[in-house]
């Protein structure tokens, strides 16, 4: 089955929060190899003019991927986890995320393109914080290979 491209369009209902914590925010931090003082150490990050620890730009994904879940579950989209990768991450920032932020996102279909017979789906994970105010939009480019794939004719 081809990927839906009735999906377009499609926005999946808000995620549950997630409570932005410090112990998660270091471990992101080293994981990427972030080390500037604002995303490990607390007194650092208040002295940058922070409420707490900073997250690494990067650090959205881990919100957006409970969106990202939404999408991959869908019976009707056609994407075979199989044959997904994730092509393109973007992120565009109304203010960091620091810790003890309640972060709720919504994710939206924004296009889907065919190339060489594969599809790339491109979504918006719209990042709210508990006063519903715009954090961070996360933009994604999942590119799903056909399912003919390997076949010969």
């Amino acid at each position: 089955m081809p990927v839906n491209s009735e999906l377009v369009g499609r926005e999946f209902p808000p995620t549950d929060p997630y409570l932005v914590g410090r112990e998660k925010v270091r471990e992101f931090a080293r994981a990427v190899f972030a080390d500037a003082p604002q995303h490990i150490d607390v007194d650092a990050a208040r002295a940058a003019g922070y409420s707490d620890l900073v997250a690494p730009p990067t650090f959205p994904m881990v919100i957006q991927d409970l969106t990202l879940q939404q999408l991959l579950s869908e019976p009707d989209s056609g994407i075979v986890l199989a044959r997904t990768i994730h092509a393109e991450q973007r992120f565009q920032y109304s203010r960091p995320i620091v810790a003890g932020d309640e972060l709720t996102a919504q994710l939206a279909v924004t296009g889907i393109r065919s190339l060489g017979g594969n599809a790339m789906i491109t979504s918006e994970a719209s990042i709210t914080d508990a006063a519903g105010e715009h954090v961070v939009t996360a933009v994604s480019v999942l590119l799903v290979g056909s399912d003919s794939e390997g076949e010969t004719a």
